[in-house]
């Protein structure tokens, strides 16, 4: 799939080739370390735009606990926006936390929203 509900995305062809993933593994880390998210606290899906529909719907079915965690990260975040400082080192997410908290819901949204237009637009033939 090259385009999804979370927009144009590569990946799955990157990892079906080894020696393209080999090469864009090291760029892919460096780009997500310049991107500085995780020096202030936050995962990869806080970054997804709450604006979408999909992602609205999304947000609904995380759990308590993931709603809560989700709204510690961005206080924290914001927190040090307005200091001008990142979290301590030790604070920073480290790349194996920085896990897809999101991503299955708004697949599942995606996936709920095109079953209902097959539905919707289903053609009765009367005999």
């Amino acid at each position: 799939m090259l385009s999804g509900p979370l927009g144009l995305s590569l990946a799955p062809y990157v990892r079906s080739s080894r020696t393209l993933s080999k090469w864009l593994k090291p760029i892919a880390s460096w780009y997500a370390n310049l991107a500085g998210y995780r020096k202030m606290g936050l995962l990869y899906d806080d970054l997804l735009v709450e604006e979408r529909p999909d992602v609205q719907r999304a947000l609904t079915r995380l759990t308590p606990l993931e709603a809560y965690d989700r709204a510690f990260r961005f206080k924290r975040a914001s927190q040090t926006s307005v200091l001008h400082k990142d979290l301590p080192p030790s604070e920073w997410i480290k790349p194996e936390e920085d896990i897809r908290y999101l991503k299955p819901h708004v697949l599942e949204v995606a996936k709920e929203d095109q079953e209902r237009h097959v539905w919707d637009t289903v053609n009765v033939v009367r005999k």
